[in-house]
């Protein structure tokens, strides 16, 4: 497989939501507990475009995007510099290592805004494995409700 070449970050912007909400939207199978979503719909929700563009619209929010070759290939997000709040690549692109990028380029702007303690993720069952070798740690059982399945995650800051 051919290595990716390094992605443009930008900070996301509101007019940006109807192209996070279609990458989301292609991934909704990898997230929900049943593929076609019955049972979430209260997470699907969060997930439409009034909700994203709404967390773009407020401060506590930093969202950033990452382009190769002009297409979008990748978004990721963080909740007042401490939650690892979204993060989604293509389904082209997953395993091969623009995960690690997105998370390295929040990790960075999160330390830099001032967070000195780490960081928490409620991971996917799908992503629970990036997010292990990634540095995260359990810090509770699976957690199924709403349609969902995750399991909260941390990680400290040496």
């Amino acid at each position: 497989m051919t290595p990716l070449p390094e992605p443009t970050l930008r900070p996301a912007l509101v007019a940006d939501a109807p192209a996070i909400v279609a990458l989301i939207d292609d991934l909704m199978p990898f997230l929900t507990l049943h593929p076609d979503g019955a049972g979430a719909e209260k997470f699907i929700e969060h997930c439409r475009q009034p909700a994203i563009e709404g967390y773009l619209s407020q401060s506590r929010y930093a969202y950033q995007l990452a382009h190769i070759d002009g297409e979008l290939a990748g978004v990721v997000a963080m909740r007042d510099n401490t939650h690892l709040f979204h993060m989604f690549v293509p389904r082209a692109l997953h395993r091969r290592g623009m995960a690690r990028r997105l998370w390295q380029a929040a990790r960075d702007a999160s330390i830099a805004a001032g967070n000195t303690t780490g960081f928490t993720v409620n991971a996917s069952l799908y992503a629970l494995p990036l997010y292990a070798r990634l540095g995260f740690v359990a810090t509770g059982p699976k957690v199924e409700m709403d349609g969902i399945a995750f399991v909260p995650m941390c990680m400290a800051l040496d």
